[in-house]
Parts: C-alpha cells; sequence; structure tokens
C-alpha cells in the first residue's frame, strides 16, 4: 500500500463510536488506548479469557493484537470469525515485519496465518507490519547497568526500528479515518542504524559509556537459555536475529508519516525518554 498517498489532514477523519482493543496493556496497546479517547472514541479493552462473540456487540472497529505465546493462532482466530459474524466495521491486525507462510521464525509464520485467514474472512482490515520494535532494547538494561555492554548477535546488521508509539499513532489513524485504504502498511523508524548506534545513543541518554558486543551467533540462544530464557524462546529470538544480519529489516519506508503526518521517532528520542527516571538509574549503575 505504500504507493498511495494519504493526506492526514482529511476531511474524511471521523472518529469511530466504539473501538474494541486487545492486548490494550501491552507494548502498542498502553500508547493507543489513550491516542483513542483523545479522538472521542469510546474504547473497550477485551478480556482474552472471555467468549469474543459478546464482546463484538456494538463495537465498530477493533485492533487485534496479541503476546507471542502459544495460543496466539486461536485467539486471534476466534476475534476474526467473531468479527466477520458481527459485522465489524473495520479490524487492525498488528502483525510483523517478516510475516509469511512458512517462516522459520514461528511467531512471523502465525502472523502470515492470522493474515490469511483474515483477508479470507471479508471484514474490512488494515494490516500494520511493524519493524524490530525498539521496546525490545529495554530488555537489556541490567546487562548495561552491570558492565556497560550492550551484549546482541546482530554483527553489523542495520535494522529500521521504529517506536512502539509510532505504531500506535498508526493504529489509532487506521482505526478512526476513513480515508485510510485497507491493505498492509510496513512501519519503520527514521533510519536503519546498527546496534553500535544503539549503544552510542544509549550511553548519551544514560550518562555513561555503553559498548556494543556483537554475540557470535552460536552462542546467542545458549546464552539466553543461561539467563533464564525457556529454550524455544531463545532459539525464535536466535533466528529473528539471523534474518536481521542477512538485512531483512533495513529498508525504511515512509508509510508512519504518510499515515500519521508527522515523522518517526528516532533512537535518540527513544531512549531519551524511556531512560528516564528509575530507568536511567538503572541504565547509569546509580541507586
Amino acid at each position: 500500500m505504500s504507493s498511495i498517498p494519504i493526506d492526514p489532514t482529511s476531511a474524511g477523519r471521523t472518529p469511530t463510536s466504539t473501538v474494541l482493543v486487545s492486548a490494550a496493556t501491552g507494548t502498542v496497546g498502553r500508547h493507543l488506548v489513550p491516542l483513542l479517547e483523545q479522538r472521542g472514541t469510546d474504547v473497550r479493552a477485551y478480556d482474552r479469557a472471555a467468549d469474543p462473540g459478546p464482546q463484538l456487540v456494538g463495537a465498530d472497529a477493533v485492533f487485534l493484537a496479541c503476546p507471542n505465546v502459544p495460543e496466539q493462532l486461536a485467539f486471534e482466530l476466534s476475534i476474526i470469525d467473531a468479527a466477520a459474524r458481527a459485522g465489524v466495521g473495520r479490524l487492525v491486525k498488528l502483525s510483523a515485519r517478516g510475516a509469511r507462510l512458512d517462516s522459520p521464525v514461528e511467531y512471523w509464520d502465525r502472523h502470515a496465518r492470522i493474515e490469511q485467514h483474515l483477508a479470507a474472512s471479508g471484514v474490512p482490515a488494515v494490516v500494520l507490519r511493524p519493524g524490530f520494535s525498539m521496546a525490545n532494547l529495554l530488555a537489556q538494561i541490567e546487562p548495561v547497568r552491570a558492565s556497560g555492554v550492550l551484549p546482541v548477535p546482530a554483527a553489523d546488521a542495520r535494522v529500521a526500528m521504529i517506536d512502539p508509539r509510532d505504531v500506535a499513532a498508526v493504529a489509532a489513524a487506521a482505526l478512526t479515518d476513513s480515508e485510510i485504504p485497507t491493505g498492509a502498511y510496513e512501519l519503520t523508524g527514521p533510519a536503519a542504524i546498527d546496534f553500535a548506534r544503539v549503544a552510542t545513543s544509549w550511553g548519551a541518554a544514560a550518562g555513561r559509556d555503553v559498548t556494543y558486543l556483537d554475540v557470535p551467533p552460536d552462542q546467542a540462544a545458549p546464552a539466553l537459555v543461561a539467563a533464564g530464557m525457556p529454550a524455544f524462546v531463545a532459539e525464535q529470538i536466535a533466528t529473528v536475529f539471523a534474518a536481521l544480519r542477512s538485512g531483512a529489516q533495513a529498508e525504511v519506508t515512509d508509510d508512519v508519516n504518510r499515515l500519521t503526518g508527522r515523522p518517526p521517532r528516532s533512537i535518540d528520542e527513544f531512549l531519551a525518554e524511556a531512560l528516564t527516571g528509575r530507568h536511567v538509574a538503572v541504565a547509569a549503575g546509580r541507586d
């Protein structure tokens, strides 16, 4: 859909009366909910433990997201089916850049299967495929705090990583603006950067020197398992970084700017705001 110009100031911007938001406290959802409320939208948080049918009654649009848990596929398919039965006018699906059937990254394969089911459902849909989330970097707070080292199995990969707040801004627009066409959008940050650049930005935000350590690929999953991560998750993360090293997310798109009317945030902006208060203290090794 990148070839379709979109005017973010269009008169077609009409607030949707009721939006059902799944994963409302997630990495994207926590930013999406207040953005929708600012647009005068009635927001309902989806209860993943409850039957989707009754929750969709009266919903004009749905934001579909789920953590990477084993039941993700069944969960998202059930909401799509319920949305089709309820005649929901628009569904915005949070997918992933790299989603394709039979991907070696199981999470990306799941997203592709969900996208395929959504396309066949007849529900008018917008699919958002954000790249590597800047929020993933915050999992490294403890290594950085302890040693001033950012360990990542990325070699010199350049990645067009994105701030989750920009994903939320696109989702808010897609849920409430009738001028945004249905289809799939690839969401990236403003530039493809390597992890040495991330370390430099982290150091500037935290007030200390931070050095990037390239973890050899064959040591990545074992190191994560040794740190307490389940083996399957560790292997998935290692596989994601293998894709990043091959250049899978180096291309930059302009979809965030076109859909929201503002450029996506840089790594400097993200880390300067994320590593504030307690996070700055942790990252810098201060009490």
